[in-house]
């Protein structure tokens, strides 16, 4: 398929199968934002594909800004995970490096 060629599809996969480990290692208790946090990157990853595949440049410009917009949930979710001390601050600049990365890439598909 042809979102799969994407850069921005590819690195987007691989920073969900990152958090889902990193989501393996926590205490009972985070359940909602775990949830949330698997919610809003499944809809990065499947805006991206679907935005892909339009034709219409208003259909794709708009599943490419849902996708970012997942993406700045995301970023508030690793935040969130830093503040209650379930990933180092290290781990957590890391993934909002990769998450900005990302959104870049994704604002050009926009473009």
């Amino acid at each position: 398929m042809l979102h799969e060629k994407l850069e921005c599809y590819r690195m987007s996969v691989e920073v969900a199968g990152k958090l889902g480990n990193e989501m393996s290692k926590w205490p009972t208790g985070y359940g909602f934002l775990a949830d949330q946090l698997r919610r809003a990157m499944s809809s990065v990853v499947l805006n991206v594909a679907e935005g892909n595949a339009r034709i219409s440049i208003k259909e794709r410009r708009r599943f490419f800004q849902i996708s970012r917009a997942s993406l700045a949930e995301v970023s508030a979710c690793v935040d969130l995970m830093r503040t209650f001390r379930l990933m180092s601050a290290n781990s957590a600049n890391e993934f909002k490096f990769r998450l900005d990365r990302i959104s870049r890439m994704i604002y050009g598909l926009c473009r």
